[in-house]
């Protein structure tokens, strides 16, 4: 039966640096802990090349640069040098905010390989108001240089309520652009976005003519433009495989050197997640029990241990399902099948509330005094 077959195994093979928290952007949908300023001792150079190395020599062969943002890591250059020399195909993923030709330069001299910018919304003011920095103009100039430099122009805009209406100015900033790929990216709801989940998400009317677009200019571009279509959770009835199965392929390393199956697992309760000072990359993969919590089926309860998709969907999140039931062992609720199920139609009822409300509440923007003040999400 397909249903009992094997929970997969295997080493990494992608490998999420988040170098930094700090960030010029103070997007309300950030996928950073929302206390990220309490996490603040950052790995120094010399900790993630031997991460590199660690994790290079059990076979990841991907690298994500990311943060918060960053480029405010000055030793950016040397890192990505030394992961050209360990093998590393090297993606940056970045606001694009303060990135210019000569970082440009420097970066593609020392062997990066890809650079993803993101755009908060097709025209200058809701951009600004959205980044809480008046970076509009910069990520556009800079969208060019990419270009220019010779890498492909990979571009991300994270969609929600305060711009899905402008999805067919977003497809058409792209085309300006000369995006090669471009993710719409339907916001997930962790870190800042859960916080602000009344405020950003939209209702399913808005989804699904922001999807006609984006399908739309999909079959027009192609060979042109590949376009990438994340589906809200929200709205669906099956919920995505848990970082294609946890602890299976994908390691998340944290600023402050937490080690994650997930960029949002240092949220889950008693999860115990290492940390690479403490632990070598071998030790924590194979042996904590953070990465085994969650790397079969036996922890599952019904519906999902009878069920015959779990070795398709691993019974969905475990982030979404602890802040939507407080619970990480629960099935997701965006599961149609979820005994849960009603969290999803009280969260899309309280948007919707939100939406229609004469006096709505201001979008929490993130900042290291708001991290300090909030806590973790409830």
């Amino acid at each position: 039966m397909a249903g009992s077959a094997p929970y997969p195994s295997g080493n990494p093979r992608w490998l999420l640096a988040e170098l930094t928290y700090a960030c010029p952007l103070q997007c309300p949908y950030c996928s950073n802990p929302i206390d990220y300023a309490e996490h603040s001792a950052e790995l120094s150079t010399e900790e993630w090349r031997r991460v590199f190395s660690e994790a290079r020599a059990m076979g990841a062969v991907q690298l994500g640069l990311s943060g918060g943002e960053p480029l405010t890591r000055a030793d950016l250059p040397e890192l990505v040098r030394h992961a050209r020399e360990l093998g590393y195909y090297s993606n940056l993923i970045t606001s694009g905010y303060g990135l210019t030709e000569a970082k440009i330069l420097a970066l593609r001299e020392a062997g990066l390989d890809h650079i993803q910018i993101s755009i908060q919304a097709p025209e200058k003011t809701l951009n600004n108001y959205l980044a809480g920095t008046d970076s509009y103009d910069a990520k556009k100039a800079v969208a060019h240089l990419i270009k220019q430099h010779g890498y492909p122009m990979v571009l991300c805009v994270v969609i929600h309520r305060h711009n899905i209406h402008l999805m067919r100015d977003i497809l058409e900033m792209a085309i300006e652009l000369g995006a090669d790929y471009l993710e719409l990216a339907n916001t997930q709801y962790y870190g800042w976005a859960h916080l602000n989940r009344d405020q950003l998400l939209p209702n399913r009317e808005q989804f699904q003519a922001a999807e006609a677009i984006a399908q739309e200019y999909k079959a027009k571009l192609k060979g042109r433009m590949k376009i990438y279509y994340v589906v809200p959770d929200y709205y669906e009835e099956r919920p995505k495989a848990c970082m294609n199965g946890w602890g299976t392929t994908f390691l998340t390393i944290a600023p402050d050197g937490l080690a994650l199956p997930c960029h949002e697992a240092r949220i889950l309760p008693g999860l115990d997640c290492p940390n690479v000072r403490d632990m070598s990359i071998r030790d924590i993969w194979e042996k904590s029990d953070a990465f085994n919590r969650f790397r079969n089926f036996a922890w599952m309860q019904e519906p999902c241990r009878s069920c015959p998709e779990k070795i398709k969907d691993y019974g969905g999140c475990r982030c979404q399902a602890y802040l939507l039931t407080g619970d990480m062992n629960a099935t997701d609720p965006v599961c149609g099948l979820s005994p849960q199920r009603n969290r999803i139609a009280e969260a899309i009822e309280s948007a919707r509330a939100e939406g229609l409300s004469a006096d709505p509440r201001p979008l929490v923007f993130r900042n290291s005094r708001n991290s300090r003040a909030l806590g973790k999400p409830v």
